[in-house]
């Protein structure tokens, strides 16, 4: 018999890291959870420099792919909704040089929310062919850099 996420959240450090700090074993939403855990986290790093950002959120992807392959093996199920390490990475991918505030912060948790349940072409190859931990990030990551571009993008626009 395969273990309850709950019962894994304190077994292991990578455990409670993949399951979003215990967002992700919310009863409902738990992907929308993990993203909503993801703000604290953003708050703490946006007064970063974009390069030290980006190197943060470089390792919390490369960290990412393994312990969210670590909880889907403990699980014994390929892509469990309670691992949302890979929703709080996607979110700080979104949200990456935008202008600090409320307004982008909402923007970016709405619009990330959007693409990685929807999952446009390419994400949505990514999802139904890559599995264990790359498979998981993966979406993700691709949802956040597209998230990101169209914020960009928007911004580009409005300024213009």
């Amino acid at each position: 018999m395969n273990p309850t996420p709950a019962s894994l959240l304190f077994k292991h450090p990578a455990h409670f890291l993949s399951l979003g700090f215990g967002s992700g074993l919310s009863p409902i939403i738990p992907g929308t959870a993990g993203t909503l855990a993801a703000i604290p986290i953003y708050l703490l790093m946006e007064p970063l420099s974009l390069v030290w950002y980006l190197f943060a959120v470089a390792v919390m992807s490369i960290v990412g792919f393994w312990i969210c392959g670590f909880t889907t093996r403990a699980l014994g199920v390929p892509d469990h909704g309670s691992i949302v390490w890979d929703e709080i990475v996607g979110y700080l991918i979104t949200m990456a040089a935008l202008p600090p505030g409320w307004l982008w912060m909402v923007l970016g948790f709405f619009l990330f929310r959007v693409l990685d349940i929807l999952k446009p072409w390419p994400i949505s190859w990514v999802d139904r062919n890559m599995k264990g931990g790359i498979g998981i990030m993966l979406d993700d990551i691709l949802a956040g850099v597209l998230a990101c571009g169209i914020l960009h993008f928007g911004i580009s626009i409005w300024v213009s």
